[in-house]
């Protein structure tokens, strides 16, 4: 029996809208990932972006487990030497709270050309209002 390839020209982004609100960061973030690199569908193959599109909404109302709030940091290096700096969730979650979930999801995917490009359909809110409404996107509950 032959292995079927998927042709570029049948790959067909859909959009999915998904609310946020009172969900976990990281069991959302891996719902986020397999829908952006496409696993969650028959023909998925590692090599070709037939992934998905996201649209996520109210990502200031995600919730977290345990003491991550204080204790979960997020650096960030200029390049010049002693200006490490360091910022915990909770001041993250304050003042991008959509940045959280794209450097999550953005952790997830494939450290390749290819998972850059995934992350370009990845569109983060930090509350309900939202400028897809073209893409026709279908709602999903995780």
């Amino acid at each position: 029996m032959k292995t079927t390839r998927i042709d570029k020209n049948d790959i067909k982004h859909n959009w999915y809208i998904i609310d946020a609100k009172g969900k976990t960061l990281g069991r959302l973030s891996t719902k986020i990932s397999t829908i952006l690199m496409g696993k969650n569908k028959v023909t998925y193959q590692p090599d070709i972006d037939n992934g998905d599109g996201v649209i996520v909404i109210n990502a200031k109302d995600i919730k977290v487990t345990g003491n991550k709030l204080l204790s979960k940091m997020y650096y960030s290096h200029s390049g010049y030497i002693g200006n490490l700096k360091e910022t915990s969730l909770d001041k993250m979650l304050e003042k991008n709270p959509s940045k959280v979930i794209t450097l999550a999801v953005k952790r997830m995917l494939p450290k390749n050309k290819l998972g850059r490009k995934m992350l370009t359909r990845l569109k983060v809110y930090a509350d309900s209002n939202h400028k897809h409404k073209a893409q026709n996107p279908i709602e999903i509950n995780l």
